[in-house]
């Protein structure tokens, strides 16, 4: 346990520099590459002695390394300023359209785990077989289609030609529930308003399947090849040679030990989810962070777009830690120092 303490605490100092360097480099590209957001703020038609006095209120006459400072100031306590455009503060902004991109991308991992593992399975005990090569189509398609080509075919399908879901949107507004947690699905079925539940979740279906595909795709190729390598071992020939049936062997002695890199790639993908929904969000005007992070950008908003990132990023780095830490719970092979190993 101490060791795992002392693992854990290495881990963590290990994510400083990461966001650091993170904040430092979103921080550059929105100050060197994005327009000055005084003259799109007041209009290109407001005065020099206007802009100036505009920019001298939000810091961005201060020197460079001062306003870097103090945006670290601010991460630090969770303070990023407030909006240029809403003069809300940046935290409320956020947390306002944060439940729609955890939502969208909960289900997006749990359909693309469930489809790739059982993809993944079926490739590997029909090895060289028509379900193989299916699979290995279905994944090969998967990594290469665009999300954003992918949306855009299911809504002229569903949408446009078949008209059996909506096109955008996150849920009917005379539906849309009041309070709870923001996560439509949780709040419409603890509530029992089966209505708004349904209506919520053909909204979900068409940007869940087109944000999951990629993800599904890489589980699918991952569980393929660990699922391989495990029937290979020798301890799945000893139990094939003790008369045990197959479906035994596969489920409870090569599926479970197989599971441990494909956990691992679910956790990541996860955390790519969080920071992958801008296009599948932008094509089906979902009101998630992905969306507000596209239109920020757009719009020079500067505070907004350094939170997004550096929250994102805060949360990956942090999925990646927990990972880790599964893996080596579940693989006792694995050493958290180098003295054990």
């Amino acid at each position: 346990m101490l060791t795992l303490v002392k693992y854990t605490i290495k881990r963590i100092l290990q994510l400083i520099p990461v966001l650091l360097g993170v904040s430092l480099v979103v921080f550059l590209i929105m100050r060197v590459f994005s327009p000055d957001p005084a003259p799109v703020v007041l209009g290109q038609h407001a005065s020099k002695a206007a802009m100036k006095a505009w920019r001298d209120a939000h810091g961005l006459n201060a020197p460079i390394i001062l306003q870097f400072l103090d945006f670290l100031k601010g991460a630090l306590t969770g303070n990023f300023g407030n909006s240029y455009y809403t003069n809300q503060p940046v935290m409320n902004e956020i947390m306002a359209r944060f439940p729609a991109t955890i939502e969208l991308a909960i289900c997006s991992i749990i359909l693309a785990s469930i489809l790739g593992i059982l993809l993944g399975v079926t490739a590997a005990v029909k090895k060289n077989t028509a379900a193989d090569f299916a699979s290995t189509l279905v994944a090969l398609i998967g990594v290469s289609m665009p999300i954003f080509w992918l949306g855009i075919l299911l809504i002229i399908l569903f949408s446009g030609v078949l008209h059996i879901l909506p096109s955008g949107g996150r849920i009917n507004p005379m539906l849309q529930p009041v309070g709870g947690t923001g996560l439509y699905v949780w709040d419409t079925l603890t509530s029992g308003d089966f209505e708004a539940l349904g209506d919520t979740l053909r909204h979900l279906i068409m940007p869940t399947v087109s944000l999951s595909l990629y993800s599904m795709a890489i589980i699918t190729r991952m569980t393929r090849s660990s699922m391989l390598d495990t029937l290979n071992q020798d301890y799945i020939r000893t139990a094939r040679a003790k008369g045990i049936s197959e479906h035994r062997v596969i489920k409870h002695h090569a599926l479970r030990n197989a599971m441990i890199p494909v956990t691992t790639v679910i956790g990541l993908q996860f955390g790519s989810l969080l920071g992958g929904a801008v296009l599948t969000e932008t094509v089906f005007a979902w009101p998630g962070i992905g969306s507000y992070t596209v239109e920020c950008i757009q719009k020079s908003d500067f505070p907004v777009v350094q939170a997004v990132v550096l929250i994102i990023a805060t949360i990956y780095v942090i999925v990646n830690l927990v990972v880790d830490l599964i893996y080596a719970f579940l693989d006792p092979r694995i050493k958290y120092s180098k003295e054990e190993g």
